[in-house]
């Protein structure tokens, strides 16, 4: 069994007696006044005894009252349990010994003292109640008791209520031992709880801290995805390099804040980095003096495009750099992003910020993206540019064949132009065809604005003016209608058609009538031998096939010794 101290119970929540003086004073008097009646009961009112004891009673009232009023409460607390063992001797002494009612109330008497005084004091008081039983049993057994009725006691009596007393004073202490430990432990686990509640509010408000913030990250993720869509949809519709570099670099700084973007591309070389666009007053400066960096890794710019991998500079932290760039004097933290096509990397994204610490690894992934988007763009506007460049060169081609072989059938044509005056078809002056052809050439479109005596439609194939429709009123200058204008249009459109096919079946025939003619030399130079035979037989079937008006000769080189 744990040894626990004797002093009172003081442990917040343990005796609310303890702590308080008012209880003390009602108890003091209470005890006194049953002293008191004790007193009466045992003695009588003529007993001087009876006086004496109330006397001293009154003036033990009084001297605990004002003990405890100025804040000593122990004497109380002593004479409670004291006057009641000494009223509940008295009566047992005076009025039936040991097996008077007045023995009973010893327990009770302890277990008052130890609660007022503790483990120690139930022991002691313990020791008190044995003592008077000792007496009122010893006084019982030897006939000096003042009751008159035989005695029936004897000191098995007295064993037993000593040991009555001290069971008592034994099962209190364990009592308030177990007491004591169920309210040390509630107390330790009231203040386990009110810890991990504290605990639990700290950890709830990280929480919520961190909600916060991931919220507000999610949002700022969010708003970079929203604008990455709108800078992609934006530059999508540009297919002009000259036009688009210069937009990417002005939505990328309207979009996410930054001072200054700007758009490098390599060389053809593979050796600099040149600054091809950029949105800030210092880049267009850079873009004046042809501003390029050498693809090594002494420049962020030159790392990335090196290296094909996004880089971060800061002014503060363990990787802190020293922006030094005469045009961007407000830079403090700055991110280069590859802009890679195919995995090739064809240049890289520079965007830079006037505010310390403004990227984050985070943000590589969100702004990869954006590259990606851009590399696309890019990439797009270069094949647009070949693929237009491309057709110009195919257009003009087709439009130099479609004139030369224009010219070569006309030349071949005996007769280029026909007129129809009403009455009867008349071949026109090659001369004065090819003047008008020359004027209309010039001006590439009608004029209705004035009246005319003539209009001329200008007859066309695949944009190249092959011919004219020339119509000329018979009464002078006039308006022409909008109906006669799209009537002879048709016309002309319709004809440039027909005339194309004809000039197609014509061409086809003439290169069949040569491969043949070709063919049938072929044979019948492949049908003979010999040197001067192969010889002769070349110039006969040349010279029969280009006809009299030619002659052909045939000679083998030698060399003059």
């Amino acid at each position: 069994m744990n040894s626990k101290p004797s002093t009172p119970v003081t442990t917040k929540g343990s005796n609310f007696l303890t702590n308080d003086t008012m209880v003390v004073n009602i108890l003091i008097v209470t005890a006194i006044g049953m002293a008191v009646i004790a007193a009466a009961v045992g003695s009588g009112r003529d007993n001087p005894l009876t006086v004496q004891i109330l006397i001293g009673a009154i003036i033990v009232d009084i001297v605990g009252i004002i003990l405890a009023s100025r804040g000593s409460a122990l004497p109380g607390r002593v004479l409670v349990p004291g006057i009641l063992t000494i009223a509940a001797g008295f009566v047992a002494y005076t009025r039936g010994g040991l097996y008077h009612i007045a023995i009973a109330g010893y327990p009770v008497i302890i277990v008052l003292a130890g609660l007022l005084l503790g483990v120690r004091g139930s022991f002691v008081f313990a020791t008190f109640a044995s003592i008077a039983a000792g007496i009122i049993g010893y006084a019982d057994i030897n006939g000096i008791s003042p009751f008159s009725q035989s005695s029936r006691t004897g000191y098995d009596d007295i064993a037993v209520a000593t040991t009555l007393f001290f069971v008592t004073a034994i099962v209190l202490r364990i009592i308030i031992v177990r007491l004591t430990e169920s309210i040390q432990d509630a107390e330790a686990f009231g203040q386990a709880q009110e810890t991990a509640n504290v605990e639990l509010k700290k950890l709830q408000s990280e929480l919520e801290l961190r909600v916060v913030q991931r919220t507000a990250e999610l949002e700022r993720r969010a708003g970079q995805l929203q604008a990455i869509s709108n800078v992609a949809r934006s530059i999508a519709s540009v297919q002009n390099m000259d036009e688009l570099l210069p937009a990417i670099t002005q939505l990328v700084s309207e979009k996410f804040g930054y001072y200054h973007a700007g758009i490098f591309l390599l060389d053809e070389n593979q050796e600099y980095a040149l600054l091809r666009a950029s949105n800030s007053e210092g880049g267009n400066r850079m873009l004046e003096r042809q501003h390029k960096l050498k693809l090594d890794t002494n420049s962020i710019v030159g790392y990335t495009t090196l290296r094909g991998d996004p880089r971060i500079a800061l002014d503060v932290g363990a990787d802190a750099v020293f922006f030094n760039n005469p045009d961007l004097p407000d830079t403090r933290s700055e991110i280069a992003l590859p802009l890679r096509v195919g995995g090739n990397v064809i240049g890289a994204l520079d965007v830079q910020s006037t505010e310390s610490n403004a990227f984050a690894q985070e943000d590589v992934n969100v702004a990869s993206i954006l590259a990606d988007q851009i590399a696309i763009a890019i990439e797009n506007a270069r094949l647009f540019s070949e693929a237009r460049a491309a057709l110009s060169n195919s257009e003009e081609t087709f439009s130099r064949y479609v004139k030369q072989e224009w010219s070569g059938f006309a030349r071949q044509s005996q007769n280029t132009g026909y007129m129809f005056d009403g009455t009867r078809i008349t071949a026109l002056d090659k001369k004065e065809k090819y003047e008008k052809m020359k004027s209309l050439a010039q001006t590439g479109r009608l004029s209705l604005e004035k009246e005319s005596s003539e209009i001329t439609i200008p007859i066309k194939f695949r944009g190249q003016t092959v011919g004219i429709l020339d119509v000329k009123s018979k009464k002078g200058n006039r308006q022409w209608t909008q109906d006669e204008i799209t009537l002879l249009e048709a016309a002309a459109e319709r004809a440039a058609f027909a005339l194309e096919n004809a000039r197609l079946v014509e061409s086809s025939q003439r290169r069949a009538s040569r491969e043949r003619a070709i063919g049938e030399i072929s044979t019948k130079i492949g049908a003979v031998s010999g040197l001067e035979a192969i010889m002769q037989t070349a110039v006969e079937e040349l010279g029969r096939k280009i006809g009299s008006i030619a002659e052909v000769t045939l000679e083998l080189e030698s060399e003059e010794i």
